[in-house]
């Protein structure tokens, strides 16, 4: 059986939440970007943020991959970076993680609305080969890169 284990450890334990999803059928890229956006926010007002992604009316800033990626309205006076999109796939997943990481902040009795997002990792899952046929008997393989994400929360007075 593999050890799963988490890449950050808060100072205290018994003022933070912990949450994860493996094999999220998101690119990395694309949740690293979307981890990125949200990390030292409020656990709220990431919420809401991602909310406003899924229903197209707040872009995520894409720094690194950023290759043919048009300029989107709003992001240069808010982010400081104008190029970026609306992942609307990967921002469901995180506030599924996010709502969970909540969740647990309940069960441990913490107080939600001063959860403040430490830590969001995201690491490359299975990658899932398949072959695609093609002309004259060849083949191709697609592949499809899944994500690992881990979110931990702190409460801060």
């Amino acid at each position: 059986m593999p050890n799963w284990n988490y890449s950050y450890t808060p100072a205290n334990e018994a003022r933070s939440a912990k949450a994860m999803a493996w094999d999220v059928p998101v690119h990395p890229k694309v949740m690293a970007e979307v981890a990125r956006a949200i990390r030292g926010m409020k656990l709220l007002e990431a919420e809401e943020y991602l909310r406003d992604v899924i229903s197209l009316k707040e872009p995520v800033p894409f720094r690194r991959a950023s290759k043919k990626v048009p300029h989107k309205r709003g992001l240069a006076g808010r982010w400081g970076w104008p190029i970026g999109k609306y992942p609307v796939r990967a921002a469901t997943y995180m506030l599924k993680v996010l709502e969970n990481a909540a969740n647990n902040a309940e069960n441990k009795n913490l107080d939600v609305e001063k959860l403040f997002i430490v830590h969001v990792g995201v690491h490359k899952g299975m990658t899932l080969k398949r072959a695609y046929p093609r002309a004259f008997g060849r083949a191709d393989l697609i592949r499809k890169v899944r994500s690992n994400v881990e979110v931990i929360v702190e409460e801060r007075g």
